[in-house]
C-alpha cells in the first residue's frame, strides 16, 4: 500500500470528522477517490478501520494498534499498512491539522524545512508549521507552528499572523505562533511589528516580544542561539526538565508523560532533533530515569527504581 495514498486518505477522514468540510471539499474527494482505483479502496478501508475502532478510546486505540491481535492482524496489513492512521482524527490531526493540510507549504510533527525564496531570502520552517506563501506580493502567512525567515536585502516581506502583521527586511527572525498569541524573536537587523489596532513598534536585533490580540508586549533580551531548531538542534542550559519535555513534547508523534517529580530537574547539553528517542535515552543515564513505553506512540518518564 502506498504510503502516501494511505496518508491522504486518513487526512480526508479527518477533514471529514472535523465537520469543516465544505461542498468543494466533498467534491474535492469524490473526484481524488474517481482519479485511481486504488484511492477508492483505500478509502473504503480507511472507514471500515475507523468504524472498527469507533467505540475505543483514541488513545487506546493506537496503543493496540501498536500490538495487533492475529484476527486483527490481517485486516490492519490489508487495510492501509500504517499504525499511525487509525484513529485517524487523533494521530493525524496532531501532525497535520485541517488549517496545516490546506496551507501552501507545511510539516509534520518532527519534520523541519528550509525554502529559498527570491532575492536571496529563505524560510525555514519548525515541527508541525503552516505557510501560505504569495510571493508576487512578498507575503508570508503563519498559518500555525513557526518559522524563521531571512531576508538580506532592502526589499522587505511580510509575515501576517493571526494577531497582526511584521515587515521584515534586512532582519532574520523568528516567529511562533501560540495559542495565546505570537512570539516574535529578532535574530539580527530590525523588524516592524503592526498590531490588530494598526499600532506600530520596532523590535531590534536580540530582542524578543510578545504580540497578542492586546498589542506588542514589551521587549525582553534573549539568546540569539536560543533557535538552535534552525539546525536541528534543542537546546537547553541550566533548564527545568518539564520546561525541556514540553518543547521536545512538540517534536514527537503521539503521547510523552512524565512524572510531576521531574519537574524541577535541571538539564544542560545540546540534543539532536532528528532522533527524540535518543534524547530520552540520553536524559535517563544522566539523570537516573526510566524510559517506559507501551508503544512508539506512548512513552512515560519516571524516576528509576534501580
Amino acid at each position: 500500500m502506498n504510503r502516501d495514498i494511505a496518508r491522504a486518505a486518513a487526512q480526508w477522514l479527518t477533514l471529514l470528522e472535523s465537520g469543516a468540510a465544505t461542498e468543494r471539499d466533498h467534491a474535492a474527494l469524490q473526484h481524488w477517490r474517481d482519479s485511481h482505483p486504488q484511492h477508492e479502496q483505500t478509502w473504503q478501508r480507511a472507514q471500515t478501520l475507523r468504524q472498527r475502532f469507533s467505540d475505543v478510546p483514541q488513545a487506546l486505540a493506537m496503543a493496540s494498534l501498536d500490538r495487533p491481535q492475529p484476527a486483527r492482524r490481517a485486516v490492519l496489513k490489508c487495510a492501509l499498512g500504517l499504525a499511525a492512521l487509525v484513529p485517524a482524527a487523533w494521530l493525524v490531526g496532531r501532525q497535520l491539522p485541517i488549517d496545516t493540510w490546506r496551507a501552501d507549504l507545511h510539516t509534520a510533527t518532527g519534520e523541519r524545512k528550509r525554502l529559498p525564496l527570491a532575492d536571496g531570502a529563505s524560510l525555514q520552517l519548525n515541527t508541525a508549521t503552516a505557510v501560505d506563501v504569495d510571493l508576487a506580493q512578498r507575503r508570508i502567512r503563519l498559518v500555525d507552528g513557526e518559522l524563521a525567515l531571512n531576508v538580506p536585502g532592502a526589499a522587505a516581506m511580510t509575515v501576517s499572523t493571526r494577531y497582526g502583521e511584521l515587515r521584515v527586511g534586512q532582519a532574520d527572525v523568528c516567529v511562533r505562533q501560540l495559542a495565546s498569541g505570537c512570539l516574535v524573536s529578532v535574530l539580527t537587523g530590525a523588524v516592524q511589528v503592526r498590531d490588530l489596532s494598526g499600532q506600530t513598534a520596532t523590535l531590534h536585533g536580540g530582542q524578543q516580544a510578545r504580540l497578542n490580540a492586546g498589542g506588542l508586549g514589551g521587549w525582553r533580551a534573549f539568546d540569539v542561539l536560543q533557535p538552535g531548531w534552525r539546525d536541528g538542534v534543542l537546546t537547553a542550559q541550566n533548564q527545568a526538565l518539564g520546561d525541556f519535555l514540553r518543547e521536545l513534547e512538540r517534536y514527537r508523534p503521539g503521547v510523552l508523560r512524565w512524572d510531576s517529580s521531574l519537574e524541577t530537574l535541571r538539564v544542560t547539553g545540546s540534543f539532536r532533533l532528528d532522533d527524540t528517542d535518543r534524547i530520552l535515552q540520553l536524559l535517563a543515564s544522566t539523570l537516573g530515569l526510566e524510559v517506559q513505553a507501551r508503544t512508539r506512540y506512548w512513552v512515560t518518564l519516571r524516576k528509576s527504581q534501580a
